[in-house]
Parts: structure tokens; sequence; C-alpha cells
């Protein structure tokens, strides 16, 4: 049975996939094998296919067929295509995939409709070939590597655009290998991964070399039923300290900032948290990225389909229809309700986190 909309269990178990799916090709890398080796140690079922596609037998009934491709990964090969890296403004210069889905139940998905499918994570075995692939890239980005406001970050990477890959590394160990990586990558570059997942302690030990900047999702407690199987915001605060005490640059990705009823008080008492998560930490390097929930009509027909009932206001209210840069439209907040919540952000960061530096308000 799928998950209830709009819940969240108190204090969720590290993510396993019911079944692991390891096409022929990936199991001819070793990270791939490796994957597999893992999973299959923590009791999950294997089955390696006899080549390269996808073999679902997902149920006909779509909540029941939703409920199965979220507990299934696989382990497959990026193509060369996903391996020539695409701009991600605002947040990084380039987008560097490790895998594509989520395992988490969120009713406003970023991923609704962005990837074709059921919604199945699947996790690159090439992972080796997807890092020598980045150096070229370096200086060639325009959002941090040749901007006078962010040029300290270097060229970013941003490695969380269609997954989270905090919540996938007790399976694949990809952010560990990546973040080393990284620190070994004598450039002035950035890797970066933001997770509404909490489970930090593969990572605290690896010479990052400051290379690899970890942000939390968060959103307030009120807001938590529309976060299913993911960990508390207070655990990813106490991650993130984890992270930040352990030399890592640190932020927070206040995401989705919902304009519901009482959403003055809910954000300030947040950003109050995060202010008392990270007080007393030496050295910290912080940034705050703000990210106004925002949808497309077919992300909100795959969200209805997903999450029915569901108590997300994704109404007409308080909305206009902006048009994106690729023809698409999308629905946002109206300019009054925009610069609302834009001034209380950048006073309460500002009294708050003084040392946080907003990247971007969008």
């Amino acid at each position: 049975m799928a998950p209830a909309a709009d819940t969240q269990t108190a204090r969720p178990a590290p993510w396993r996939p019911r079944r692991l799916l390891v096409t022929r090709s990936a199991m001819t890398f070793p990270h791939g094998r490796a994957i597999a080796e893992r999973a299959a140690a923590l009791g999950v079922a294997v089955e390696a296919l006899p080549g390269d596609r996808l073999s679902l037998d997902l149920p006909d009934d779509p909540r029941r067929a939703y409920a199965a491709a979220k507990t299934t990964l696989a382990v497959v090969v990026a193509p060369p295509s996903k391996r020539r890296l695409q701009p991600i403004a605002p947040s990084a210069d380039w987008r560097v995939d490790l895998a594509e889905g989520c395992p988490a139940h969120c009713s406003y998905c970023y991923l609704a409709g962005s990837l074709k499918g059921p919604p199945i994570t699947r996790v690159y075995a090439n992972l080796d070939e997807i890092l020598d692939g980045l150096p070229p890239y370096l200086g060639q980005g325009q959002i941090t590597s040749r901007n006078r406001d962010r040029m300290d970050e270097g060229t970013t990477f941003e490695a969380s655009c269609y997954t989270d890959p905090l919540a996938l590394e007790p399976i694949t160990g990809s952010l560990s290998t990546a973040i080393g990586w990284f620190g070994r990558w004598d450039a002035p570059v950035q890797l970066r991964f933001t997770s509404k997942f909490a489970d930090v302690g593969p990572l605290l030990d690896i010479d990052h070399r400051r290379r690899t900047r970890m942000r939390a999702s968060i959103n307030p407690r009120m807001f938590a039923r529309f976060e299913g199987g993911t960990s508390p915001v207070a655990d990813r605060l106490a991650a993130l300290r984890r992270m930040a005490m352990a030399g890592y640059p640190v932020g927070l990705t206040i995401a989705p900032i919902i304009a519901a009823a009482g959403w003055q008080r809910a954000y300030a008492e947040l950003l109050a948290d995060a202010g008392e998560a990270l007080r007393d930490v030496a050295d910290l390097d912080l940034t705050a990225e703000l990210i106004t929930h925002r949808f497309t009509a077919g992300a909100k027909a795959v969200l209805d389909s997903w999450y029915p009932g569901s108590a997300l206001d994704m109404g007409a209210a308080n909305r206009v229809t902006k048009r994106t840069k690729f023809g698409t439209e999308k629905q946002v907040y109206d300019s009054a309700t925009m610069r609302a919540l834009r001034t209380f952000f950048e006073a309460e960061i500002a009294s708050v986190l003084p040392s946080a530096r907003i990247l971007y308000w969008t």
C-alpha cells in the first residue's frame, strides 16, 4: 500500500529499497558491483538483469505502481548524454548527477513532471567516468566561476538537482566517493548537495578539504506532513552542525517557502532553531538559499495522482503565471506575496543568522 498523503514518520530508519535491479552493463563497473554487494549485505533482494532494459513489472493500479516504484532502486550506466553537464542556475555552474530519483514522499516534489515514467530511483554505476569528466568544465560556468559576488566558491557542481544523494548513501556510497574525489582535486571547485536526511556519519571523516558544501533542506514543523519519509527537521539541523564541526562549508536550503496562514511565526521559529543549531561553530561558512513554492500544470497533475487528498495549496489564490526560458509555464506567488516573503526572510536571517550569505532568492 502506498503511504498516506502528507505524513512523516517520527524517526525513519535509513532508507532501504525492497529490491535492487542491476543492469548487465552496470555489473561491469566496480562501483556497480559494490552497490549490489552492499545492498545484499543489508538484506535487500538483488536482481541481476540479463540486459540493460529495466523490467519493472509494476502493478496496473497507479497507486500500487507508485508504491512499488518508490521502493525500487536500479543500478544503471549513465550514457554520454547524461555526462554532458548542463548549467543549473541559480544554484551552481553545473549539474552533476550521481543518481536520478528520490525515495522520499514529498507532496510538493520538484521531480514530479521532470522525470519520465514511474518514480523509480536510478543510481549510476559508472561514477568514475562521471567524475573524471568534470575537469574540462573548470572555470567555464556563469553562476559562480565568473560571478563577482560568488567567485569565492570556485566552479560549482550541484549533485542534488534530481536526487537526494544522502538518502541513497547507505546503499550506494556514491556521495562519499564524490566528496573524496573533490577533496583530491586541487583546484577552486566545490561539490554541492542538499538533503532532507540526516545520516551524515559516513561523511564526517572524509578528507574533503572544504571543497564540498552540504545544505540542509528545511521547512517549519507545520509543513512536516508534506515531507513523508524524511528525517525530522531537528535531525537535519543537528546533522548540519556535525558537518560544520567537521569543517565542511554548510548551508540552509529553505524550500519550498509556503505562504500559508501563520507562515511568519513558523519560519521565524525555524530560523531561530537553525541559529541555535549552528551556535558557537568555529570558522562557520554558512549560506542560505531561498526558494518559494511553484509548480507547473504537469507537476500538479502528477502530484495529485501520487498524493490524493493532500492539503498542500496549489490553488490560484495569490498566484500568477510565469513563463520560463524553456517556454513552459509555472504558477508562482504574486508580486505582493513575494515582496512580503522576501522582506521577511532577509530581515530575519540578518537578525538570527548574521553570518549567513543569501546566495539567491527565487
